[in-house]
């Protein structure tokens, strides 16, 4: 199991709703949330194999950005 975290531009529950679809087809993803609110909108992901570069490309096809700020694997530890 990874967490992967990434900064994003998403604020408000809408925008959640826009990028829904994009992160719902991609493979691997096992849970996700976007903390709207905060100063970095932090979009929280966990799963398996999970590719960020795809990741960030589904959010962005969506309108919107994604960057990643850390890969953590199975216990929290850093990978």
């Amino acid at each position: 199991m990874e967490l992967l975290k990434f900064k994003t531009n998403v604020q408000s529950s809408e925008q959640i709703e826009q990028v829904t679809p994009f992160l719902e087809k991609l493979p691997g993803i096992e849970n996700w949330k976007i903390d709207v609110g905060t100063e970095e909108n932090i979009l929280s992901i966990s799963g398996t194999n999970l590719n960020p570069q795809k990741i960030e490309n589904a959010v962005k096809k969506a309108g919107y950005t994604a960057e990643l700020l850390r890969v953590l694997g199975i216990g929290g530890q850093g990978l």
